[in-house]
């Protein structure tokens, strides 16, 4: 069966061990906002550790995700795209993907579930990965036929109780400031973009 996931940014590791590991992956475009998820927010290692990059978004209470729209009143853009690169500019693979994503921090979308979805397709034609994506019509609170993983892949949620997946996201892999703080799992594909390359999808893969 297919996974399917919410619209998230810059998603982390546990998400994308889904994408690697199926051949399709279903996206909903239709759900409700839920606030404090990583559909608006994404995490990377600093040189003073674990950073959340929050986009900012103007929305409703119950509005479909598809509705909600970002929030430019701030500095957002700039404030993520120096904190990436003050965390990875050292990176092995930093320059090789540095002008694809910086992209995203100078042009403005007006609809977050769109801004989310090109970067994700960027990562994935970096990456080399082709999977073929679609997107819910409509909105099913139990669907079947399906691993519902919407609300699964969670901040608040430990990716440890999902055994499958731990057993690869638990795996150490190089990471600019692993000395500094020890291998910290599960951040958003970024760190493991920069600091593995091409050889990222490989360590997502069940063995």
């Amino acid at each position: 069966m297919a996974p399917l996931l919410s619209s998230h940014y810059l998603p982390s590791l546990w998400y994308f061990y889904y994408l690697v590991n199926s051949e399709k992956i279903i996206v909903d475009r239709h759900e409700h906002y839920v606030k404090q998820s990583y559909r608006n927010r994404t995490q990377i290692l600093s040189a003073n550790g674990k950073l959340d990059l929050i986009i900012p978004v103007i929305y409703k209470n119950n509005q479909p995700v598809d509705e909600v729209r970002i929030s430019y009143s701030e500095k957002w853009q700039r404030n993520h795209w120096r904190a990436i690169y003050s965390a990875y500019r050292s990176s092995p693979y930093f320059s090789f993907f540095e002008d694809e994503l910086k992209v995203f921090y100078e042009e403005e979308f007006e609809l977050l579930v769109d801004y989310n979805s090109q970067l994700l397709k960027t990562i994935l034609k970096i990456m080399r990965m082709k999977k073929e994506i679609t997107f819910t019509s409509s909105f099913e609170k139990n669907p079947e036929s399906v691993i519902d993983l919407r609300e699964k892949i969670h901040p608040k949620l430990s990716f440890d109780k999902d055994a499958e997946a731990a057993k690869i996201l638990s795996q150490p892999y190089y990471q600019t400031f692993g000395a500094k703080f020890g291998f910290t799992p599960n951040l958003s594909i970024l760190d493991l973009l920069f600091n593995k390359g091409k050889e990222a999808s490989d360590y997502l893969k069940r063995k």
